[in-house]
């Protein structure tokens, strides 16, 4: 498990007697950016949450760093699901600020990631009058205060245009330069193309694929083939 940052072992989670994931296995490598790919509905979301302790497995382990997962690794872990905790009749600044008393980090650290994620000259703009894309930086500032080594993003680029898009997916490319390993979920598959460099593909709770992106000559075919046999096995 030492080149990997976190491994998932035959993970199941069932809501009201219906299992909407099946002995899920994967191996997310450190220092990369992985893409979780799947239609809507397949899991993705469970999944990520169960990795980031929202939600508890109905069976199956998860290690992070070589270890049994346990709260105490939340320290290290940085995650933006669904929408960005932030609240919008304050600054960013003042987002920020915050989170960082909760956790105890200086402003040095906070003017870090207002910097990492431009959003360091908004001033006194309040995070309600700030665009999409500016609304998502700013949740990914605030997964990024307390150094993580794992930053767990689903769907980040839900609703946003272009240019928050090319923001966005170069901003995400930049962190594992930093030692930070990226997890993120989306169904658009072009964007995670152009992401990811490991992916895995899953289909009704099933993970049907995992491997290097640069190994995969045709992707949207590759999908089709997972999805369409996890709709058979359904």
């Amino acid at each position: 498990m030492e080149d990997h940052i976190m491994v998932v072992r035959n993970l199941s989670k069932e809501f009201k007697g219906q299992k909407v994931l099946k002995e899920v296995t994967m191996k997310i490598p450190r220092n990369c950016v992985y893409g979780l790919l799947g239609p809507n509905g397949a899991g993705k979301s469970t999944l990520l949450k169960m990795m980031t302790g929202l939600l508890r497995p109905t069976s199956g382990e998860i290690f992070f760093q070589g270890r049994k997962w346990s709260r105490e690794h939340l320290s290290e872990i940085g995650a933006l699901i669904e929408t960005p905790p932030i609240y919008e009749n304050l600054t960013a600044w003042e987002n920020l600020k915050v989170r960082a008393l909760l956790l105890g980090i200086d402003q040095e650290r906070m003017r870090e990631v207002l910097a990492l994620t431009d959003l360091g000259d908004t001033g006194r703009k309040k995070a309600g009058a700030f665009s999409l894309g500016m609304k998502q930086r700013l949740g990914i500032a605030l997964a990024l205060l307390n150094h993580p080594k794992l930053l767990v993003l689903d769907e980040p680029i839900n609703g946003l245009d272009p240019l928050g898009i090319q923001e966005l997916r170069k901003l995400i490319r930049s962190f594992p330069e930093q030692g930070i390993t990226v997890m993120l979920s989306s169904h658009i598959l072009s964007e995670v193309e152009q992401t990811a460099d490991y992916i895995g593909i899953i289909s009704e709770g099933r993970l049907g694929f995992e491997g290097r992106m640069e190994e995969q000559e045709d992707l949207e075919a590759l999908f089709m083939e997972v999805a369409g046999k996890g709709r058979e096995e359904k």
